[in-house]
């Protein structure tokens, strides 16, 4: 029996998501969403999603207790963490006139540049809304029987910006290259939403049910 633990700090699309984890899922795995933190250390896996706001988003983990477990299960446990969930492993974010985040990963969050455009000159909007590339830039268990290049759904108006390259799993352009994925060890997250993003996302959310969190 495999646990995978969907935490739950009122901020991500928890249905979405754990319909689509219950869609690929084989038997024998539960999914639980939960801000119980003894549920959440003690599940096998952890997926931490998110929409909105980074000050929110904090305010919210330091309310229910859950940025230490958060913390914790990023160091010992396979580890998705999806959008604002990927935004807030990170040191800090400029959003809200600058936030301190869980310093999972070493990096900041920086919002998208005005005056982006594309490769024809057009200007962009942001936020960067809709489907778009993402290029795999290392290998990885969670890549597996998806194609480079693949699209994925994304919403967001700020971006990862790594402190070491090492850790940059997947590349995005708009109106430039951005990280839209890392990965350090039994840690994967990423910028899209894998929930919204049809095959390839349904393919991704499977191979980190079964991911074992080794590279």
């Amino acid at each position: 029996m495999t646990t995978l633990a969907v935490i739950d700090y009122g901020m991500g699309n928890l249905h979405s998501v754990s319909k689509a984890l219950e869609h690929v899922a084989e038997p024998g795995v539960t999914i639980k969403v939960t801000a119980d933190p003894k549920i959440i250390l003690s599940a096998d896996k952890v997926l931490f999603p998110g929409v909105g706001a980074i000050r929110d988003c904090m305010s919210e983990l330091h309310r229910l207790e859950l940025s230490e477990v958060v913390q914790e299960c990023a160091k010992t446990k396979p580890f998705l963490g999806v959008c604002l969930g990927m935004h807030a492993l990170l040191d800090s974010s400029e959003e809200n006139n600058g936030i301190e985040c869980l310093g999972v990963i070493p990096g900041t969050v920086r919002r998208f540049a005005t005056g982006l455009t594309d490769d024809a000159g057009e200007k962009l909007k942001i936020p960067h809304m809709g489907w778009n590339e993402i290029f795999q830039m290392t290998p990885h268990p969670l890549w597996k029987d998806i194609e480079d290049g693949s699209r994925f759904y994304f919403v967001h108006s700020y971006y990862v910006e790594l402190a070491k390259p090492d850790f940059i799993a997947g590349s995005t352009n708009y109106g430039g290259a951005f990280t839209s994925v890392l990965a350090r060890e039994n840690v994967f997250a990423l910028q899209c939403h894998p929930e919204k993003s049809q095959h390839a996302g349904l393919q991704l959310l499977k191979n980190f049910i079964n991911w074992d969190g080794s590279l």
